[in-house]
């Protein structure tokens, strides 16, 4: 691929259209880390306007992160996470960037899980879920409990068989 078609396809941009109606405009790089939305990209559509995706099953406020996530992740790939964790510390498992990008409130990671899956974003999935796995890690089935508020439906007799 030449320079001139590298810088053309970078400065090409799709339109993310979010559950509540707002539009993001989303670098078409960025835009193919999703294989959902790679598989909507028509690869013939008129140039002069950017391509609208609709994408109903994901919020604006979590959109903007997904983006966010997609823009660094071109700029700085994330390194593969190691199965099992080696840390229940994010930033002993990915880089720095990363491990703040994911610290945040249980209802945004999950709202990011959801949105990775649904869009089919691979690496926002692992590092997402990689995330879950640390809150876990280390933690007996009480505490696990207690910080995902479930409640313990068990009977002494059935928490004795397990």
């Amino acid at each position: 691929m030449s320079e001139t078609t590298k810088l053309i396809e970078e400065s090409k941009t799709v339109h993310f259209v979010s559950q509540e109606g707002e539009s993001f405009d989303v670098p078409v790089a960025v835009a193919n880390m999703s294989v959902l939305v790679k598989t909507m990209i028509d690869e013939d559509h008129d140039d002069e306007e950017a391509q609208e995706i609709p994408l109903p099953n994901v919020k604006s406020s979590i959109l903007a992160k997904v983006i966010e996530y997609g823009q660094h992740y071109i700029a700085e790939p994330m390194h593969e996470i190691e199965k099992p964790l080696k840390s229940a510390n994010m930033k002993e498992v990915v880089q720095e960037w990363y491990a703040t990008f994911v610290a945040v409130d249980q209802d945004v990671l999950f709202e990011l899980i959801l949105a990775a899956n649904y869009m089919d974003i691979k690496p926002l999935l692992d590092l997402t879920c990689a995330t879950v796995a640390s809150w876990i890690k280390g933690k007996n089935a009480e505490e696990i409990r207690k910080h995902f508020n479930i409640v313990n439906d068990f009977t002494p007799e059935e928490e004795a068989q397990v």
